[in-house]
């Protein structure tokens, strides 16, 4: 075992070991989240700039936020939006395109107001925040005066969807790329208007504007989850024993070239054995 060779063949299993040692300890310190965010951190209300920025997608542990945003409804974007559920009974939620004004650029960002176990009590609602946004808007002073203050969680797109039947114009999916295809005011002179990737679930049904029939939206915190990602401790075990493994190699080899030199210096053919 002492040949040169296999000195050179147990450094380079060192080398071998050694890089294998830096991915068990790269793949240690992603499996237990050590910055993990305080319990009830999302049920802060926090403005919405501090958490996501138009066009940008959300943080795992961001999604699910609670925020505040100030602006005003857009007329002509309120759209009911299918097979939501409530605590396990389906219905309908009516969204709308929510104006943030307290940004120097025009953002937008889709909002879930409310939710209706009806079709028709849904398509009424809607109707009812269109015309009380149609009003506000009429006024000189529109988006002052249709100023609205919401507050609720943010959750990520959902992505669009096929239409399930032949209605082109049915949604099932909370999706704001689907619904910016469907809003109506989408630039401001000339320019488009940026828009959230994610969405709003409403604290409150009324949507500051008029009162509905709608309910609020049952939308939970987040839970909270493990410390510990075991997909990645299970990578580090294998590292490990890819590194352990590295040593028994050079070790058999090494041992069998010795066996075979003390049987040639018996005598021994190991070809007759």
């Amino acid at each position: 075992m002492l040949r040169p060779r296999w000195i050179a063949m147990l450094v380079l299993c060192l080398v071998v070991a050694g890089v294998f040692s830096w991915l068990l300890q790269w793949q240690l310190v992603r499996a237990i989240d050590t910055d993990r965010p305080e319990s009830g951190a999302t049920e802060i209300v926090r403005p919405i700039d501090e958490v996501a920025q138009p066009g940008q997608y959300l943080d795992d542990s961001l999604v699910g936020q609670k925020v505040a945003v100030e602006g005003h409804w857009v007329p002509g974007d309120f759209i009911v939006v299918s097979s939501r559920y409530n605590d396990g009974a389906e219905g309908y939620w009516v969204t709308g395109q929510f104006r943030v004004d307290a940004s120097p650029e025009a953002r937008s960002i889709a909002v879930a107001i409310g939710w209706s176990d009806s079709r028709d009590e849904a398509d009424a609602a809607a109707a009812q925040l269109e015309k009380r946004a149609e009003a506000a808007d009429a006024l000189p002073d529109g988006g002052v005066a249709g100023a609205v203050d919401l507050t609720g969680r943010l959750i990520s797109d959902e992505g669009p969807q096929l239409p399930p039947g032949d209605d082109v114009f049915e949604m099932t999916r909370m999706s704001p790329a689907a619904l910016l295809s469907r809003w109506h005011e989408t630039e401001i002179d000339g320019e488009h208007i940026d828009v959230y990737r994610q969405y709003l679930t409403s604290d409150d049904p009324v949507a500051g504007l008029v009162e509905t029939d709608l309910e609020t939206i049952a939308s939970h915190a987040p839970d909270e989850g493990s410390s510990v990602n075991w997909l990645n401790l299970f990578y580090a075990a294998e590292w490990a024993v890819f590194a352990g493994f590295s040593f028994y190699l050079w070790y058999r080899l090494a041992k069998d070239d010795w066996e075979r030199e003390v049987e040639a210096l018996a005598g021994v053919d190991p070809d007759e054995e």
